[in-house]
């Protein structure tokens, strides 16, 4: 691939980051508020156990029913001399194809360079906090099982970050004032523990010092 090309996939890989951002961030409250009512009406009609659908059952009725109407449709049209159904021309952009490729190009080679360098240990910091993910990961996945976790995610990504935004200065605030506590609660706990191993100490050299 020649520079040309990778500065292409560059500024394609952007151009998604960017859209991604922006419906995360509430910055296209359409397409954000599109995704979260489907994201719940998905787990309603999967997810929850009084839904009582699949995504393959579903997804293959709805197709069979709008290929039947449609067919059915067309056929009417030509018999009555009618409009035929409006159905656009439907195929995907290269564009599209070549953003949705860089992304995941560059998301894959991100992935193997932090596994090679955690296999070799060269990033004990990166090992560390992949360890951290993965362990609340598999707690998490204990939990619950992989659909709801899925849907969850999701509804998360839309409203965590979009109410940060909002409230950044009061959580923040709130923040540092959790962190100063728990850094006095940390003390509280070391002059404790150093006072109980002292006394334990005490203790421990008081009874080898009797006969």
């Amino acid at each position: 691939m020649d520079h040309d090309d990778e500065s292409g996939c560059s500024g394609g890989a952007s151009l998604v980051g960017e859209s991604v951002g922006d419906v995360v961030m509430w910055r296209r409250p359409d397409a954000s508020a599109c995704l979260l009512a489907a994201t719940v009406s998905s787990w309603l009609l999967f997810g929850s156990s009084s839904g009582g659908y699949t995504f393959l059952s579903l997804a293959s009725n709805v197709l069979l029913l709008l290929i039947t109407v449609l067919f059915v449709w067309a056929k009417a049209a030509r018999l009555l001399n009618r409009p035929e159904p409006p159905i656009p021309e439907m195929h995907i952009s290269q564009q599209i194809v070549n953003e949705v490729v860089a992304l995941l190009h560059s998301s894959l080679n991100t992935a193997f360079t932090a596994f090679h360098d955690i296999a070799l240990g060269k990033d004990s910091v990166l090992f560390y906090q992949v360890f951290l993910c993965l362990w609340i990961v598999s707690i998490i996945g204990s939990l619950t099982d992989f659909i709801t976790l899925c849907y969850t995610s999701i509804v998360a990504v839309l409203i965590i970050p979009a109410l940060y935004q909002k409230y950044e200065e009061c959580i923040d605030r709130y923040m540092r004032f959790a962190y100063m506590n728990l850094q006095m609660y940390e003390m509280v706990y070391e002059r404790f523990s150093a006072k109980c191993f002292h006394r334990a100490r005490d203790l421990v050299i008081e009874v080898l010092k009797e006969p």
